[in-house]
């Protein structure tokens, strides 16, 4: 049992700190609160991470894990519309987890080589997978477009994906950590995105595009 305690709390800081960064944004959150909140010692949390970066560092190892489980296309099959909803659905389910990567993402790589570095990577996945899920389309014919269409399509969901947050909470920051707020902007997100779809799509497929158009908006009622 002793080898498992230290465990627990290593676990038990990330969550708070999770929900502390979430909640009030990482620069305005400090070891001493998150040690507070705990009620256990700075020098406890210190047994466990160095310093702020590090318990940052380790919830971005965390994000990167969750990316690499979530984002893939078919192996087995040419991807659908639904594949592609999916990939949408699991996108913001992440970004809202650790959404504070996204809101105070400017002043974290400014100052965190190694996220640069690492969200740079995930931005290129994220990206790559728009692109094969695009082909995937293209190949059954129901999504007509160039390459460079679909590179430019790639790259503009991948904007829309990472920036959607920081847009909505500039549009209201009062109410950011709302959830039902929240869960509206989301759906807000997923449809913007698939507005940039849209156009490209042809025959049976553009019919479940609009059916997942329609669905979605029903959620912003």
């Amino acid at each position: 049992m002793q080898q498992k305690a230290p465990r627990r709390t290593r676990e038990r800081i990330l969550e708070l700190s999770l929900r502390l960064f979430n909640e009030f944004g990482e620069p305005n959150v400090t070891t001493t609160v998150i040690a507070e909140e705990l009620n256990i010692s700075p020098g406890n949390l210190y047994y466990h991470f160095r310093n702020k970066d590090d318990i940052v560092d380790s919830l971005f190892a965390q994000f990167e894990a969750e990316i690499s489980r979530m984002l893939s296309v078919p192996a087995d099959r040419r991807p659908t519309m639904h594949d592609v909803w999916v990939y949408l659905h699991h996108s913001f389910q992440l970004v809202w987890r650790y959404r504070f990567f996204y809101r105070d993402l400017s002043d974290l790589l400014s100052r965190n080589r190694k996220l640069e570095l690492h969200f740079k990577e995930i931005l290129a996945h994220k990206t790559k997978v728009a692109q094969q899920l695009c082909v995937g389309l293209r190949e059954d014919r129901a999504l007509e477009a160039s390459d460079k269409e679909i590179d430019a399509l790639a790259t503009n969901i991948v904007v829309v994906g990472t920036y959607w947050l920081s847009y909505e909470y500039v549009r209201n920051p009062r109410r950011y950590t709302e959830q039902e707020v929240m869960a509206d902007a989301l759906a807000r997100g997923c449809y913007q995105i698939l507005s940039l779809i849209g156009p490209y799509l042809r025959g049976e497929t553009r019919k479940v595009f609009e059916q997942l158009v329609e669905e979605n908006l029903k959620k912003l009622k």
